[in-house]
């Protein structure tokens, strides 16, 4: 494991962190890492229409894979740069599950360190010695909360900048109301924050910002993107649910998160009388299902996507709306 360094008494302000990611950016959007669903296609896709691409070092199998996927990544956003000097790429991040159950995390850190990724975004635990490694290259770290004592504790082990994980974000959500989340963090911290849930348009971008986020954190509305590695079925339920079809429970993972209806029901589950929560069993009948394979994720904001389309086409008509939005305030 990495030792701890001592923070850099030189280093930018937390408010300048945020602004100098900020002016990377076409949007202030950070696209949220999608456990098996997030690749290096959507990924440079992101980076290179403006917002930060992201993915789970876990997505990357086998391990040795993580490496071919940072190089390339970083390959062709370098080459895209070269290419394209008036409008370069987005940073791109990698998210790291830093639970003491994840076996792989030193393998994960160290590419991470080998290839200077320039976001690390942490989950499930916050520990000084991984944002320490990321440091130790100018790495920025952003941890994942779903509450202020949580945000709390992740900066007291030096993270960067938080992402508050509100009510209605896909997958492992939260429980709090972005206005009161965003409310209670800012009260203490002014440094880079992203808000996740919900968020599906260029309106909602805004709205982010209006309450003191600095990025809206999206993720859903990324499965229905030609790129993701998501099933065709998952993508066209993503196209055709609205809020009504999320369901939030614990019963598949043990932690409480948010999924869509039908792929509940095609696992012969009725999604409006779930059974109590049973974390070790994932057997229902015959039929043995996974989450987010089988069981698929999804935030309430879905009613906004309409459509399949690659990833540079709807990040071009979030801006218009971002403009838009904008405009309409004026």
């Amino acid at each position: 494991m990495f030792e701890t360094v001592p923070a850099d008494p030189t280093a930018a302000s937390p408010g300048a962190l945020a602004k100098n990611l900020r002016a990377r950016l076409r949007l202030p959007v950070i696209a949220s890492p999608l456990f098996i669903i997030s690749n290096p296609d959507l990924v440079i896709a992101q980076c290179k229409a403006g917002i930060v691409g992201s993915f789970p070092a876990l997505n990357a199998r086998p391990a040795a894979q993580l490496d071919e996927w940072l190089a390339r990544i970083s390959e062709e956003l370098a080459a895209h740069d070269r290419a394209h000097p008036e409008a370069p790429a987005a940073p791109f991040a990698v998210n790291q599950i830093v639970h003491r159950s994840n076996d792989r995390l030193d393998h994960d850190l160290e590419l991470c360190v080998k290839w200077k990724v320039p976001l690390v975004i942490t989950s499930l635990g916050a520990r000084p010695e991984v944002n320490a490694a990321v440091h130790s290259y100018g790495g920025l770290t952003f941890h994942d909360v779903i509450n202020p004592t949580f945000a709390r504790k992740a900066l007291e082990k030096g993270a960067d900048g938080l992402v508050a994980v509100a009510a209605g974000a896909g997958g492992h959500a939260g429980t709090l109301s972005p206005f009161a989340l965003v409310q209670e963090i800012r009260s203490f911290f002014d440094g880079p924050l992203a808000l996740s849930g919900a968020i599906a348009n260029g309106r909602a971008i805004l709205a982010a910002q209006a309450l003191g986020a600095d990025f809206a954190y999206m993720g859903s509305a990324f499965i229905a993107t030609q790129e993701a590695n998501a099933a065709e079925g998952h993508k066209q339920s993503i196209v055709e649910s609205g809020a009504e079809d999320i369901v939030y429970t614990n019963l598949f993972t043990g932690v409480l998160g948010n999924y869509l209806k039908p792929s509940i029901r095609a696992a012969g589950l009725d999604p409006d009388n779930l059974p109590a929560s049973d974390p070790s069993a994932m057997n229902f009948g015959s039929n043995r299902v996974k989450p987010w394979k089988d069981l698929w994720g999804a935030g309430q904001g879905i009613g906004a996507v309409r459509e399949v389309l690659p990833a540079a086409d709807f990040i071009a008509r979030l801006a218009r709306e971002y403009d838009e939005a904008r405009a309409g305030l004026v």
